[in-house]
């Protein structure tokens, strides 16, 4: 007769309900924003001290008008040396994407994946209701992945 002198032992609960994989879990939510009528100047002052690539832009009631990005501002630059000005005095409301896609933030960060693939952008603005609760890139989806189990996948 074989006794065993293991104990008791507890099941391990569930750990995939608190593991979390959501937009809203993974976003980042102190953002730099700009205003449309901010200049190209400053957004490019702005986005190389801040080290990002692009921002929303928020209207004077906080609400999402567009994005403008590193590419947005090159088109300026573009101009200015077109017309051979030094400055670039253009316009946010002039350059920035204006039909923005957003992202809710119950959406699973492997539908964000899929959407960055699919959609071949970098950012999303997460917005609820209608307001801006924060941005999910490419770099937050890819910083999350290894902290997740393998319980979750």
């Amino acid at each position: 007769m074989v006794k065993s002198f293991q104990g008791v032992r507890i099941a391990e609960s569930d750990t995939r309900a608190s593991q979390p994989i959501l937009v809203e879990d993974h976003m980042t939510t102190h953002l730099i924003t700009f205003h449309p009528n901010d200049t190209i100047d400053y957004v490019i002052q702005l986005l190389t001290q801040k080290k990002i690539s692009g921002a929303p832009v928020l209207d004077d009631q906080q609400n999402l008008v567009g994005i403008i990005s590193e590419v947005d501002c090159l088109k300026e630059i573009i101009r200015g040396k077109y017309n051979n000005t030094p400055r670039m005095a253009g316009r946010v409301s002039e350059h920035m994407t204006k039909e923005v896609i957003t992202m809710e933030p119950e959406v699973t960060i492997f539908d964000a994946a899929h959407q960055f693939l699919e959609l071949k952008i970098r950012r999303f603005p997460v917005v609820k209701n209608g307001k801006l609760l924060g941005q999910i890139s490419l770099s937050d989806i890819i910083r999350a992945m290894p902290r997740l189990k393998s319980a979750t996948w």
